[in-house]
């Protein structure tokens, strides 16, 4: 497996950033309502895009294609106590993915499949889980700077098509509530963003509610 860059070819020195800590909460309530996470704070944002730039700028510069394709992949294990954020919003459960961020399994693989599509460093990459700046973070910001640096390279999302993987919750009922999310951090028409969600069969961690994964898959149109 090839080596990561180290952490100062990644980032700038900054100030730490000031992120929320995730905390094991009792069991959730019977019929909660949905609660869209707060928007990171201006400051949040600038700093993420500072941190970025050396690994964006030392990764080789992609052919002007008229179209690129990528694929993101991500997997959280579930524990009890934690809460469970997809596409940006709580979802009711008697668990939540372990992870260092707020482990959105659906945003950190879209950024994946932005990223890959543009030929840059995965998310582990430019924000690597041994920097204690993103414990907690909220993964819009990733997403946020997928989507910024997708338009500097000259291109926009022709469409994107997700499938979740999980056994439980239900996702039916909160499909279209993530799907909304999702389209406003991606700045696109709901019609070319897609998400489905399939359960395991009961077969392995994710069939047994020990853990949650997605996959995506992203087009990308010249300008």
């Amino acid at each position: 497996m090839a080596t990561a860059p180290s952490a100062s070819s990644l980032f700038l020195a900054s100030s730490p950033i000031s992120t929320a800590p995730r905390t094991r909460a009792g069991p959730a309530a019977p019929c909660p309502s949905l609660r869209l996470r707060q928007r990171p704070s201006p400051a949040v944002a600038a700093a993420v895009q500072a941190e970025h730039q050396p690994a964006v700028a030392a990764a080789p510069k992609p052919p002007a294609l008229p179209f690129r394709v990528g694929h993101g992949f991500d997997l959280h294990r579930l524990e009890p106590g934690l809460p469970l954020i997809i596409g940006g919003i709580n979802i009711p459960h008697d668990r939540g993915c372990e992870a260092h961020s707020d482990g959105d399994v659906l945003l950190h693989c879209v950024v994946d499949a932005i990223l890959g599509a543009l030929g840059l460093p995965d998310i582990g990459q430019i924000f690597p889980d041994s920097d204690p700046r993103w414990k907690g973070a909220d993964s819009s910001v990733f997403m946020r700077e997928a989507v910024k640096l997708m338009h500097e390279a000259g291109y926009e999302l022709g469409n994107l098509d997700a499938t979740l993987i999980l056994q439980k919750p239900k996702i039916s009922p909160f499909k279209e509530t993530i799907r909304s999310n999702l389209c406003d951090l991606l700045g696109a028409d709901e019609s070319v963003v897609n998400l489905k969600a399939k359960t395991h069969e009961k077969v392995d961690s994710l069939g047994e509610n020990r853990s949650i994964a997605a996959h995506t898959v992203v087009l990308l149109m010249r300008k």
